[in-house]
């Protein structure tokens, strides 16, 4: 019997299980918002707590008796990126100073296409989503990001290029069938060889 068995395995050895959640807890630190399923949502729930208050702590003694360093090395050992670290101690420990616990949230999403596992948002408190910010952040995304053109787009701007880097030059001399050659402008060129690919094709196999 699991009597007093409190945390899941998830399916994972100690190793494993350990790096997983050093992984999520560094993520979460970083974007204050990830997705994955409920087991581990509710597993990493504790973990980052744990960092959070320790950060706390160390941010609230100061530097008297290295209490603060002494802190950011007990995080460090769960959390590798140096970048993270100092960000939980310079902004988040200082967002939950007066909160007495309680610094993730976990939201329900829904389930996962292909194995209908039970997907959860964990967050941290005070990072909420705003629809309206990035419904505004969408829009200028959309503004600034150039239209890209479709597939006949690109092949006729591709034909137009071989047109004149290649065969306007090789027949710039050549007689054009039923107009004096009087110019050897490219646009001349480019009439006559539209009107002859408007033609049957039939036509242009009794020509030759």
């Amino acid at each position: 019997m699991r009597h007093n068995v409190a945390h899941r395995k998830l399916g994972r050895v100690t190793e494993h299980r350990l790096a997983l959640l050093r992984n999520q807890a560094t993520a979460l630190i970083r974007h204050e918002r990830i997705e994955t399923t409920m087991p581990k949502a509710k597993e990493l729930r504790p973990f980052v707590e744990r960092l959070i208050t320790i950060a706390k702590r160390g941010v609230a003694a100061g530097d008297a008796n290295s209490k603060a360093l002494n802190a950011r090395r007990l995080v460090g050992v769960d959390i590798q990126d140096r970048e993270v670290v100092g960000k939980l101690f310079e902004t988040i420990a200082p967002r939950f100073a007066d909160r007495p616990g309680g610094y993730t949230r976990i939201l329900r999403v829904g389930f996962r296409r292909g194995d209908s596992a039970e997907v959860a948002q964990v967050e941290l408190v005070g990072s909420e989503y705003d629809p309206k910010a990035a419904e505004a952040k969408g829009e200028d995304k959309d503004e600034a990001k150039p239209k890209t053109k479709g597939v006949g787009d690109r092949l006729k701007a591709a034909a137009s290029r071989m047109f004149c880097s290649v065969i306007i030059p090789s027949l710039a001399n050549c007689p054009i069938p039923g107009r004096a050659q009087t110019s050897n402008c490219p646009s001349t060129l480019i009439t006559h060889w539209e009107r002859r690919a408007a033609t049957p094709r039939s036509f242009h196999l009794d020509m030759v």
